[in-house]
Order: structure tokens, then sequence, then C-alpha cells
């Protein structure tokens, strides 16, 4: 295990006063502990300090992927002023999200390698965080038939799958997902919405 640079002693109490605000502010019913994390052979998560929420609100913390759960840790770190290598050295967790994640991007990370070695195609998973794109790296770090690089930029940022061997590829220009309810339903022939499009005017907004 790598060396430990931050306590639930030492950095615990910053944690505690701000999420304490953050939760009461947001009238979140969740309550969370902080504590060291054990020792551990593995190398995909090796954080020093873990967060581990419970209550009734953890479903909004694990909707749409842990978004929330994600934000709230990254937000915290801002907060901490935690320069960005040192970011998985706190983790934030609830009903082992994060056991259960690793486990699914070890197979995905697998799958994507048996087809690239079947096809010879590279395999581009989607967008996510630096810490994701880790576990796919260190999953398949022991394949020689195979390599993995981080591509993309900004929030598009995400790995690829090559046989070993072959040049990287251009990047696909990022094409972010559109907003909810900026507008309108799109046309149908590409275009921006309509006046009209949206919904109809005149009704009183509830």
């Amino acid at each position: 295990m790598t060396q430990r640079k931050y306590t639930a002693a030492s950095a615990g109490p910053r944690i505690d006063t701000f999420l304490q605000q953050t939760l009461q502010n947001g009238a979140f019913k969740l309550k969370y502990e902080i504590l060291d994390s054990e020792a551990s052979d593995g190398d995909f998560e090796t954080p020093d300090i873990m967060v581990k929420f419970t209550g009734p609100d953890v479903d909004l913390l694990l909707a749409n992927r842990a978004e929330m759960l994600l934000a709230l840790e990254h937000v915290t770190m801002e907060v901490l002023h935690m320069p960005s290598e040192d970011h998985s050295r706190i983790s934030f967790d609830a009903n082992d999200y994060r056991l259960l994640r690793i486990e699914e991007l070890r197979v995905s990370a697998q799958t994507a390698g048996d087809k690239v070695k079947r096809t010879g195609v590279p395999f581009r998973f989607n967008p996510m965080n630096s810490r994701e794109r880790r576990v796919i790296h260190l999953a398949l770090r022991n394949e020689t038939t195979l390599r993995s690089e981080s591509a993309g930029m900004g929030p598009g940022r995400h790995v690829v799958v090559y046989p070993a061997g072959m040049p990287s590829l251009p990047d696909p220009p990022y094409v972010p997902e559109p907003r909810r309810g900026a507008g309108g339903p799109p046309r149908r022939d590409g275009g921006p919405p309509r006046r009209g499009d949206g919904p109809p005017r005149g009704g009183r907004r509830r």
C-alpha cells in the first residue's frame, strides 16, 4: 500500500465541517463516517480516507451512476485544496457502490480486450473520470497483445484499447449531451428549435 498522506485525524475535521454545512443547506437526510481506509493489497483503489454515507437520501447520491456522490467528493477535495495527483486518496462511498463499480469496469475492460483481440479493431470507452480510466488501464496492464491509452480532452476524455503496435487514431470530435429543456425539442431536419416548437405560450409555469 502507498504511504498514507492523509488521515481521518488530520483531514477529517475539515471534511466534517464542509459536509455538515453542505448537507444541512441541501436538507439532505444523510449520515456519514470519516474513516482511515484499511490496508489492502489491491491497486485499483487505495485511498487514505473513506467517507461512507448512510440514510434515507442515499439513493439520491447514487442516481445517474452516482453523479451527486462523485460531485460532492470532487467539491470536497477542491475545498481542501488537494492537488489533482492526490484526488485518489479520498473516496466517498455508499452501499459499496465503488467496489461494485470497480468490478464492473474490470469486466468491461476484459470484454473490450477480448473483442479487440478477436477483431483487431480499436475499442473506445465512453468518457469517464480519471479514477475510472485508471481502473481500465490497470485491468489491462498485463495484456501483451493489447495496449490502452487515454484520449480526448476535458469531459470527453476516455480510454481506447488498441492491438499492441497499432498507432493511435485521431480523436473524434467531442459532442456534449444536449441540455434538457433548452429551447424545446430538436427539429427533424437537425436545425435549432423553431419558435412554437416548445410548450404552448401563455400557460402558467408550475
